[in-house]
This record gives structure tokens, sequence and C-alpha cells, in this order.
């Protein structure tokens, strides 16, 4: 007999420290949940983890209470954990939209995640993944910008308009931007 999966968002947020992982899976791996994504980072002091959770639905209510035993442990107390029921059906909503990495590089300013944002927006594009950093430039030291993104564009977006329009924002915002279609 097949049981049902109920699926979660899981996030934690906390002062980083080291086996913080290992706690918040122990409690994954007790409950019999499988974690179908992930990411986690280390942000300034921070460490933040993000997961698609999938739960037999029996446990589901066991696995957020088994979560919440986690303030309890000095290592994992000061975790911030939310839940978020979600499902899979989203995935149909995209479907026919064509896939494309983007990358944006240039001197660090505010701004550039925003209007890269605003115009994907306009334009109907679901971001699936974006990563953003900054690094000093190898010889001045100047501040660069770096941002990777995997993104869902409609159908009538072609490649070429899509490249168009992104270099003249490129333009304005003094980046460079590469968009092409993932390998792999």
């Amino acid at each position: 007999m097949i049981m049902a999966k109920e699926y979660l968002v899981v996030t934690a947020v906390g002062p980083d420290r080291r086996g913080i992982v290992e706690k918040i899976t122990d409690v994954v791996h007790r409950y019999r949940a499988n974690i179908e994504e992930s990411r986690m980072a280390r942000l300034g002091g921070e460490f933040a983890v993000i997961m698609l959770v999938s739960v037999p639905g029996e446990q589901e209510e066991a696995f957020v209470e088994g979560l919440g035993t986690l303030k309890a442990d000095p290592l994992t107390e000061q975790l911030t954990i939310f839940t978020r029921p979600t499902n899979l059906s989203r995935l149909e909503k995209f479907k026919g939209f064509v896939p494309y990495e983007i990358s944006v590089v240039g001197a660090d300013h505010e701004g550039i995640v925003h209007y890269v944002a605003r115009y994907l927006a306009e334009e109907r594009v679901q971001i699936e993944s974006m990563e953003t950093r900054t690094y000093p430039a190898p010889v001045s030291g100047v501040p660069i910008f770096s941002m990777q993104a995997l993104i869902q564009a409609p159908p009538e977006l072609t490649l070429p308009v899509l490249r168009h329009k992104l270099g003249e924002l490129a333009d304005e915002l003094g980046v460079d931007i590469e968009v092409k279609v993932p390998t792999g």
C-alpha cells in the first residue's frame, strides 16, 4: 500500500554552529521524512536552511512537533524554525516554460537585484533559484557583485529577445548580463 505524502517547506535560521545540519536531519530521519530539495548557506554569522521535505501523511504533525524539540537542545535552541505546507501541483503552472541561466557580474551597487527581478516579473518570468555574492576585484579590491539565477521564461519570450532586453538593462546598470540555455 502506498502511503500518502505531505510536503512541507522547512526553514531554519540561527547562529552558525557546527552540528546544526546533523540535528535538523536527525529529526527528518526520525519521522521517516525525506529531503526532496534543500539549500543551506552561512550568511554573515548566521546559518540558513531551506528544505522541501516529504513526510508520510500520518507523521506530519509529529514531524513538526519534532522540529519544535530542537528548541530544547543547547546547540539549536536559538534557531528560528518555520514550516509551511506545500504541494507539487504548482509545477503544472509553468508547463511549457523554457529554462535559462542568467549570470550578472559588475561593480557592486544598490539596486542590481531589484532591477533584474523587476524586469523578469514584468515579462512573467519565474525565478527558480538565485544566488548572489560580492567579492573584491583581484587587483583593485573594488567590490564586485555576482548573481547566478535559473529562470523559467514563458515560451513567447524568445532567447534573442530576452538577451536583447537584459543587455539594455545591463547597460543601464553598468554590469554584464549573460543569458544561456542550461547544460545538463
